[in-house]
């Protein structure tokens, strides 16, 4: 008798980004409600970071560092409107993209290039 009946090695295993996802829009969101700005960007970063990580593991993109760059001028467009556009809470939501923005930026861009050589 087989201790896993309709599993076989070809299948893979459960992958933890989606928990990351969760948490970092949640954490986003609380940043937001209560005016934590660091808190807020943190939320971005770890979202970001989870769905970048998501489509690296998924085979959609190559390299991670170039995932991070793009989605750091996604978010840097989008905060961007949402500051010059908005006023209010909206628009410290809008500075907490732009933040985050820069910052997976620098991170892909600087990630890019301490990245080992592939043999």
């Amino acid at each position: 008798m087989d201790e896993q009946p309709g599993l076989s090695d070809e299948y893979r295993k459960a992958s933890p980004w989606p928990l990351f996802v969760a948490f970092g829009l949640a954490i986003f969101e609380v940043g937001i409600v209560w005016p934590l700005f660091p808190v807020a960007v943190g939320g971005l970063l770890l979202f970001a970071g989870s769905v970048v990580g998501i489509l690296r593991e998924s085979e959609y993109i190559a390299d991670p560092w170039k995932g991070l760059v793009t989605a750091s001028v996604l978010c840097l467009a989008i905060g961007a409107l949402i500051t010059t556009t908005t006023t209010g809470s909206v628009h410290l939501r809008g500075l907490a993209i732009l933040v985050g923005g820069v910052v997976l930026l620098l991170s892909g861009v600087f990630g890019s290039f301490w990245q080992p050589d592939a043999v």
